[in-house]
């Protein structure tokens, strides 16, 4: 045979071998191309072939689709291709597509814990690898591919089974065992304990087989007496021997401080009968036949664990004086504790979880005991609609795992590193970018955070319309900081804050005195202190203004003959009221261009119906003078307008990319451009831009300035008055 020759069977050969009718159109094509790429990659591809194959056959017994079997022969293909083909992936079917990434994204999670080992943390790793695969069936490529490996380690480098088998250990086993795949769970770990402890793991075996033959024989004998004694009693019941595999031994006598020959359960049969009152009747027929042992029943029938876990468990001396473990459970508690559904893991691996984490596991199990449903497209549509992740699993630069709410930002992942790494943040790279403080990383993102020498939080991170900070707990820093300063630069920082937003919002200064009122505050300085630290929000504080800036009262004229009292407004009805009149035809002012909050009034024109204006607006003041008949009271309707109009400022010291920047923060707070007029001062190196806006209301356009006096240079962005 040459060094690039066929194995004993290839994939065309084990194709060939499936049952009739297997073998879709999807997979002979991920056959063919592995067959064609082979002859290309050489030594690697035959290498990897024997396991390929056996991977398959394991995903076959365990009822995986053949999407994720071409998944499967995709990526083993793509790994022995020292350049892989883009294009060939690109051109793969959505789902394989996806199933394959998720096999890249696991590779990644791997790598993560060969460079870091248990520093990383491996229950961080396992959510990670949670979070980052989207399709449970890359669960089941892993395990299958992982398993086949593990078998075949026997004569590699002491190093290299190490290794696998560490990482078997810390996350293989676990995540087989929280699923329920009982089927891969037991020799994952077994094979696992084989290579990191080979002398326990010999010791326990010789034991096992010193007595094998004996045990067998002993065991058969057992059956045919409980058997008996079964069908004497009008009893049906499956009998059967209960493997127990070498690892679970070892735990058992580790955590119970027992040698070998004290564990009652080595020598176990299990009863499956058709339902409660037989497992009742089945244990009568057990402790009459032999003894029990006192400590040693639990009825989990009566008593469910924790997870939902029923049976009936007993010790009893049987034949021979010998110890002999029986577990009685009906059908259903049988199939519910081996498909996984009772969340077994817990009680195994001990500890808790949070709840989001536990209904994800939840959800994967309902999974595994719905796997024989008819529709398998509706199941895996079902997993990806209901898992919604609501958690982000970021990495340090040394590997470690650090879970935050999903939205959370970089300058709140400082604050989870420690308070102070957060209040010394000035900037932070993701995968090696530079991102804004405000940027929202998603699972699997390395960030590295830039800090300076000095503690120097930043007041505008308390501001919830900037995005700085997402989680009540960096919050709660940020302010604790603050209000440790002198009270009497917290009154400075909450005076600048009140005039700031009343010059950018083109807001009157009335009613200032009436304002601690609004927010349930006795004093100005309480309400300065609470702006300085971010309690009251600066769109807080405008909302309050235009709550206290009623317009001025105005005698209610009979509206001139020109103008239909049945007239519907302009905008459609509903988002301006004319108080005394009804619903008249209306348009908003240009010159003052009211928003929702606004105070506004009215001014009924010749021909042209009710004319809106701000209540401070000057044009108004003048037309009031004029003829103050014509100015009517007005109020906003239940239903305002889907966009108002509104002129907005923007200034700022000129740079490249300034407008691109100042243009997407726009974009970014979904607000329509009518209008734009922009120009440069050389000589001052200053630049103004003046947008006519679409926005929804007050709100969005005090969070569009704020987000605008965010962006790098900009000194200035306000509403025109």
């Amino acid at each position: 045979m040459t060094e690039h020759a066929s194995p004993a069977i290839d994939l065309s050969a084990w194709l060939a071998q499936l049952p009739a009718g297997a073998g879709s159109p999807l997979l002979r094509e991920a056959v063919h191309i592995g067959e064609q790429r082979g002859g290309v990659l050489g030594a690697a591809w035959h290498a990897a072939q024997p396991q390929l194959l056996a991977s398959l056959d394991l995903l076959r017994a365990l009822g995986v689709d053949e999407e994720a079997q071409a998944a499967c022969i995709v990526h083993v293909l793509r790994s022995c291709d020292p350049q892989p083909d883009a294009a060939l992936l690109a051109a793969l079917p959505a789902p394989v597509r996806a199933l394959v990434e998720g096999q890249e994204a696991a590779e990644r999670v791997w790598a993560l814990h060969a460079a870091h080992g248990a520093a990383t943390g491996s229950e961080g790793l396992r959510r990670l690898l949670l979070a980052i695969i989207r399709d449970l069936r890359v669960v089941f490529i892993l395990l299958a591919r992982q398993l086949v490996r593990m078998r075949a380690l026997a004569d590699a480098p002491e190093a290299e089974r190490v290794a696998a088998a560490r990482l078997t250990a810390d996350m293989h086993a676990p995540l087989a065992n929280r699923l329920g795949i009982w089927q891969l769970k037991w020799e994952l770990e077994d094979l696992a304990f084989r290579y990191l402890q080979p002398d326990v793991y010999r010791r326990i075996a010789h034991l096992l087989d010193e007595r094998r033959g004996d045990r067998e024989a002993w065991i058969a004998t057992a059956k045919q007496q409980l058997g008996a004694a079964l069908a004497k009693a009008g009893l049906r019941a499956e009998i059967g021997g209960r493997p127990k595999h070498i690892y679970s031994i070892w735990r058992k006598m580790q955590r119970k401080g027992l040698e070998f020959s004290e564990l009652y359960d080595v020598r176990a049969l299990r009863l499956i009968v058709d339902d409660v009152a037989a497992c009742y009747a089945a244990l009568g027929v057990v402790h009459s036949l032999w003894p029990f042992i006192p400590g040693e029943f639990d009825d989990y029938i009566a008593n469910p664990k924790g997870n939902h876990y029923q049976s009936l468990h007993t010790a009893v001396i049987g034949p021979e004086g010998r110890t002999l473990e029986v577990q009685i459970r009906s059908h259903d508690m049988h199939e519910h504790a081996e498909l996984g559904v009772a969340a077994h893991w817990r009680y195994k691996e001990g500890g808790g979880g949070d709840a989001s984490f536990e209904r994800k596991i939840a959800w994967m199990r309902q999974l595994l005991e719905s796997r024989e449903a008819d529709d398998d497209a509706a199941l895996l549509a079902g997993f990806r609609t209901e898992v919604v992740e609501d958690r982000v699993y970021l990495l340090t630069p040394k590997g470690n795992v650090v879970d935050l709410p999903q939205g959370a930002t970089v300058l709140d992942f400082a604050y989870t590193i420690h308070t102070d790494v957060g209040h010394r943040c000035r900037g932070a790279k993701v995968n090696g970018r530079i991102v804004p403080l405000g940027f929202q990383p998603a699972s699997g993102d390395r960030i590295e955070i830039l800090t300076g020498k000095i503690a120097e939080p930043r007041r505008d991170w308390l501001s919830p319309q900037l995005g700085f900070l997402r989680t009540h707990r960096a919050r709660n820093k940020v302010r604790a900081w603050f209000n440790r300063i002198d009270t009497a630069q917290n009154l400075a920082a909450g005076r600048a804050v009140l005039e700031r937003e009343l010059k950018r919002l083109a807001l009157p200064p009335d009613h200032l005195e009436r304002l601690p009122e609004q927010f349930r505050l006795k004093t100005q300085d309480e309400l300065l202190h609470a702006l300085a630290l971010g309690d009251v929000s600066p769109g807080q504080l405008a909302r309050a203004l235009h709550e206290l800036g009623a317009p001025p009262a105005a005698p209610t004229p009979v509206p001139p003959p020109a103008v239909p009292a049945s007239a519907r407004s302009a905008d459609g009805g509903g988002a301006i009221v004319i108080e005394g009149v009804g619903n008249l035809l209306s348009q908003l002012a240009r010159c003052c261009q009211p928003l929702p909050g606004d105070a506004i009034v009215g001014y009924i024109t010749r021909g042209r119906g009710i004319s809106v204006h701000r209540a401070d607006c000057a044009q108004v003041a003048s037309l009031r003078e004029r003829d103050a008949d014509r100015v009517v009271e007005v109020t906003w309707g239940k239903r305002p307008a889907t966009s108002y109009e509104v002129d907005v400022v923007v200034r700022g010291f000129d740079r490249k990319w300034l407008h691109k920047d100042v243009s997407n923060a726009i974009a970014a707070a979904n607000v329509q451009v009518v209008a734009l007029n922009a120009r440069v001062d050389a000589q001052r190196g200053v630049a103004e831009m003046n947008y006519t806006l679409k926005v929804a209301d007050f709100g969005q356009l005090s969070g569009l300035l704020a987000q605008l006096m965010a962006v790098p240079n900009v000194t200035e962005a306000r509403r025109l008055a």
